[in-house]
């Protein structure tokens, strides 16, 4: 079964997270979003704009199109 966008975008942003070893509030500080923003995007229950993934890619430096990698 495919994944929607914000579900692939969840699961990526979760699996970045892990591999670095960052809780979500660690996520949010380095992306300056509030901690408890993280868990419904990861969870892919919030629509999110381009600027908070823009701020996501920047937090773990990596391109915006990494993030929509499945």
């Amino acid at each position: 079964m495919s994944l929607s966008v914000r579900e692939c975008l969840a699961k990526r942003i979760r699996e970045l997270r892990a591999e670095r070893g960052w809780s979500q509030d660690k996520l949010a500080a380095a992306a300056g979003l509030h901690r408890t923003y993280i868990g419904p995007v990861e969870r892919a229950e919030h629509s999110i704009t381009v600027d908070s993934v823009e701020k996501i890619a920047r937090a773990f430096r990596v391109p915006i199109g990494e993030l929509f990698r499945e």
